[in-house]
């Protein structure tokens, strides 16, 4: 459904066909799978995750939200590999492409057949060519985006998933913890709520215990930190605690040192 810029060009088909007995996506007006254009474009609108302005995940020019024909990358490759997305891992097609993995998201997904024709590379056969609206394929696409994260907060919770978000632990993709006392030490994603559309994500220092608000790894000269806008429930509120009792050997020990405030050398007693 999601096409390259020249026709002639087609990704191998890996995952299910959506039925042709759904409807094909024409216009606003049309009936769709899941959900109606109105209430994606209220969804949008009304979504702090997904503010162009706002979100370091969206692209100013469409052309950048294209998929690389050169190197033929999939979806979820391109995806992971946009700026401000490091937290995330690649979800193996397998995995996406196992109903009992995805159970009870289409309920909660606008456009749900589409967005997962999106994200495993699907031609869908009964789009009739209408899909090259920009617009229906910006909506597509934020689905698509959803569709991702909350596969994604089941994946990393399962052994590869896990072993997968160890190496980015190890290489500090996740950040450090802000804290002083706490000497850099790696953090982890963490959600506040496993419902969508609640807060952003946090990163969880299992030195202090403590979550912060992570800051974006891309910043132009001279410019403030900004956070990264990404929804905590694609990471989920039980990943770094499972984590930890995976691999305890990387747990520290919790940080007993605390700063004390002082009032010329002596030091302030609490009432």
């Amino acid at each position: 459904m999601h096409k390259h810029k020249g026709d002639h060009h087609h990704h191998h088909l890996r995952g299910v066909v959506r039925s042709h007995s759904e409807p094909a996506l024409k216009d606003k007006a049309s009936s769709t799978p899941s959900t109606s254009f109105a209430a994606i474009e209220n969804y949008n609108n009304n979504h702090l995750f997904y503010k162009e302005e706002e979100s370091e995940t969206s692209c100013e020019d469409s052309d950048v939200r294209r998929y690389d024909e050169e190197a033929d990358s999939s979806w979820v490759s391109w995806f992971c590999n946009q700026k401000g997305n490091e937290f995330f891992c690649v979800v193996d097609d397998d995995y996406i492409l196992d109903d009992f993995n995805r159970s009870g998201l289409k309920n909660q997904v606008p456009f749900y057949d589409y967005a997962l024709d999106m994200i495993l590379d699907v031609e869908s056969s009964d789009i009739d060519g209408t899909l090259h609206d920009h617009e229906q394929n910006n909506l597509i696409e934020s689905a698509a985006e959803m569709l991702y994260g909350l596969i994604h907060a089941r994946y990393i919770a399962t052994t590869k998933g896990t072993s997968q978000m160890l190496e980015k632990y190890r290489n500090y993709d996740f950040g450090r913890c802000p804290r002083v006392n706490c000497s850099k030490q790696r953090c982890l994603p963490v959600g506040e709520s496993d419902t969508p559309r609640l807060a952003t994500v946090k990163i969880y220092c299992p030195k202090c215990e403590d979550i912060y608000s992570p800051q974006s790894r891309h910043q132009e000269h001279n410019v403030s930190l900004t956070r990264l806008e990404i929804d905590g429930a694609y990471f989920g509120t039980t990943f770094p605690h499972l984590f930890f009792l995976t691999y305890g050997h990387l747990k520290p020990q919790k940080a007993c040192q605390s700063y004390a405030p002082r009032i010329f050398g002596f030091k302030v007693h609490k009432k």
